[in-house]
């Protein structure tokens, strides 16, 4: 029998997890369809992070399951899960300081369509400086950077964990663009968690907010942009 398509790309079911015995994420359920992206909310320490993290496989899980192209990644370890089709863009970025920009790449890169050339394609900066060490880079191009480093592991879903944070405005501008075409054009499934809703809203296709460890709200990112009412109710965001 032909394999039958795969309806979502990530389950996510009744979550519980956080670090040790303490629970921060708490009984968080939420699908995914192959090419949407999800822009990912709430105040500081709602738990964003820890949700990402528990994706990747880095915090203790307490209950639930996590379920990536029909196959239960909820027990694999995070290399497994990054083999798996987990792409992860940390806070911290995790570059290869003491590698070129070109070694950061082929470093880590896997058969698929993304290739460095693709990526350098994104993001002329880098390509300019692919010779370029990634400790030489600005925070601007590290982020770049990160950002292809994990495309050209030609991840099923991608994992950005507030990539626009502390960054010069041109520079934002820049990066949000790329990631728009990204999810937008090229169709890569992507969680992005950002302080900023407004950035995030107009290149996303779905949203969930996140307080105090659980969803408290979820909708459309069209439709959070046309009533903002819950930005203002959870987050404090103002109407512009």
């Amino acid at each position: 029998m032909p394999e039958q398509p795969v309806a979502e790309l990530l389950q996510v079911q009744a979550l519980r997890a956080g670090y040790g015995a303490a629970v921060v994420v708490q009984d968080v359920g939420f699908a995914l369809a192959p090419g949407e992206s999800l822009a990912l909310l709430g105040r500081n320490g709602a738990g964003k992070t820890t949700l990402l993290d528990t994706l990747v496989g880095v915090t203790q899980r307490h209950a639930g399951r996590i379920v990536l192209g029909g196959r239960d990644i909820t027990a694999l370890a995070p290399h497994a899960r990054a083999a798996a089709g987990i792409g992860w863009v940390p806070q911290e970025r995790n570059i290869f300081r003491s590698l070129s920009v070109d070694e950061n790449l082929t470093a880590v890169a896997r058969p698929g369509p993304w290739t460095p050339q693709r990526a350098y394609a994104m993001f002329p900066r880098l390509a300019e400086r692919r010779a370029n060490l990634g400790s030489q880079l600005s925070g601007g191009e590290q982020q770049m950077l990160a950002v292809a480093r994990a495309l050209v592991l030609n991840p099923k879903l991608l994992l950005l964990d507030e990539p626009l944070e502390g960054l010069a405005p041109i520079i934002v501008k820049e990066l949000l663009a790329a990631i728009a075409r990204i999810v937008r054009e090229e169709g890569v499934s992507a969680i992005i968690v950002e302080q900023n809703p407004r950035q995030i809203l107009p290149i996303t296709t779905r949203a969930v907010i996140l307080e105090r460890g659980a969803i408290v709200h979820a909708a459309p990112s069209a439709e959070l942009l046309a009533d903002p009412e819950p930005l203002e109710r959870f987050l404090a965001v103002a109407r512009t």
